[in-house]
């Protein structure tokens, strides 16, 4: 019988925003949302009692939880945050399966934990957790497969743990509904539905041949088997990425075609950055755009080689941007890097064009491309300052904006154990105010894990 555990930090994003920001601990936190097209990441659980969740657009956010703090991601701190849960995870077990910066599969067969000790364990683990992380918290399931596993982790939320025994598996999902069965969305739930299949129990007093009819072979099948809990699926410890990509979306449609180069260059930059941290060079780049009417337009090309050089990247996408008619307004752009290998490849034909369009000459890069900052409606924070961007000032120290506009700053003065903090305002240009690196955690990773 495998043991398998599934971990999830508790509304990630919002908990580390207000583990960091002292004031906000016990508040309503949206991270993402900003501006009319922003779309909501994480809500605290104090946010989600208003409705809000994520993938909510900010303005219906925004009208349902009036009083809660919107800010932008600080993805550095959920980085460092993620990268000591994932080192403390594989202190467990080498068996350890990243599926984001707030989720993990463990495999603990490795673990030595024995089945009568694994709720003890598992106790105990949670508690380190909180503790190198310095108060986030996260809800841990057991089962004997992954979708078990998850759906216990589920059941324990937030900040609880679900060991299921062999024997109460099937009891423990036969009530829970079709929807619940990994794969199942709403068009497959549909189908289901319409044939008188609401719950799991349902599925398994069910012909698999029907199955089959509805769903096709391939689910037809999956479905019977995980309605019975067989989950052959093992944890895969090396999950390469397929892509890597950034996009951003814009308060206002843009039709400025230098502008969108200019911004294409800046996230060029962050994609090669972030390229060179895998350890992988790409060969080829894909272009996103999408119009106001929210018609989307896909894009990729060859680079005739592999490279993680920015400039390469933002020629490609450059090039690609040629062929798009931008007169109509663009609501979101995106540029993207996939079909990864390990080592750089020179262009088998030099430096002449590839095929489907021309080559695009690159000056510069990064933000202090001008044209590049313009107001944006996403998730990430940008440079400057932001709502809940880290700022240092040379008297008072450490602190977060707590909100910017017509050439001025307001600072709310704390850190993460001072307790909350004094309000101030301050000129944009005022030399003593300056945007800096997220609060370091105590706990150190072990060099390897860097």
């Amino acid at each position: 019988m495998r043991r398998i555990l599934h971990l999830d930090l508790d509304a990630f994003y919002a908990a580390v925003e207000q583990r960091d920001k002292p004031s906000l601990r016990g508040k309503a936190v949206v991270v993402g949302g900003s501006g009319p097209r922003g779309v909501v990441a994480t809500a605290s659980y104090e946010a989600r009692k208003f409705g809000v969740r994520s993938a909510m657009s900010g303005t219906e956010a925004r009208r349902r939880a009036r009083h809660a703090a919107f800010l932008g991601g600080r993805f550095a701190a959920y980085h460092a945050s993620s990268r000591v849960v994932m080192g403390l995870l594989r202190e467990v077990s080498p068996l350890v399966e990243p599926l984001s910066l707030d989720e993990a599969f463990v495999d603990l067969a490795p673990s030595g934990w024995a089945d009568d000790e694994v709720e003890e364990r598992v106790a105990r683990l949670r508690a380190e957790l909180e503790r190198r992380t310095e108060g986030l918290t996260a809800s841990v399931g057991v089962g004997s497969a992954k979708f078990l596993a998850k759906l216990a982790s589920e059941a324990a939320k937030p900040n609880g743990a679900r060991v299921l025994r062999p024997e109460e598996e099937l009891d423990f999902i036969a009530p829970m509904a079709v929807r619940a069965i990994p794969g199942v969305g709403p068009a497959t739930e549909q189908r289901l539905v319409g044939i008188g299949l609401y719950t799991v129990e349902d599925l398994r007093g069910a012909d698999r041949n029907e199955l089959i009819r509805e769903l096709g072979q391939a689910a037809g099948n999956s479905l019977a088997e995980l309605a019975w809990g067989r989950d052959d699926r093992r944890v895969e410890p090396q999950r390469d990425p397929k892509s890597i990509s950034t996009e951003d979306t814009f308060a206002v449609d843009l039709t400025d075609r230098a502008q969108l180069e200019q911004i294409l260059r800046r996230d060029s930059a962050d994609v090669a950055r972030r390229l060179t941290r895998a350890g992988f060079f790409a060969r080829t780049v894909t272009l996103k755009v999408r119009y106001a009417d929210f018609t989307t337009r896909t894009i990729a090309r060859s680079l005739g080689g592999a490279t993680d050089d920015a400039d390469q990247i933002a020629g490609a996408g450059i090039a690609l941007l040629a062929d798009v008619d931008v007169r109509p307004g663009v609501r979101l752009l995106g540029i993207g890097v996939s079909n990864f290998v390990t080592s750089a490849q020179e262009r088998l034909f030099g430096d002449e064009p590839e095929s489907g369009g021309s080559t695009a000459q690159v000056v510069g890069r990064g933000d202090d491309d001008e044209g590049a900052d313009v107001p944006l409606s996403g998730v990430r924070g940008r440079g400057g300052f932001y709502p809940g961007a880290d700022v240092l000032h040379d008297e008072h120290g450490r602190g977060w904006v707590w909100g910017s506009g017509l050439g001025r700053v307001t600072v709310r003065f704390e850190s993460r154990h001072s307790g909350p903090g004094r309000i101030a305002t301050f000129a944009v240009d005022d030399p003593a105010l300056r945007p800096t690196d997220p609060e370091p955690l105590a706990f150190k990773l072990p060099d390897s894990d860097e």
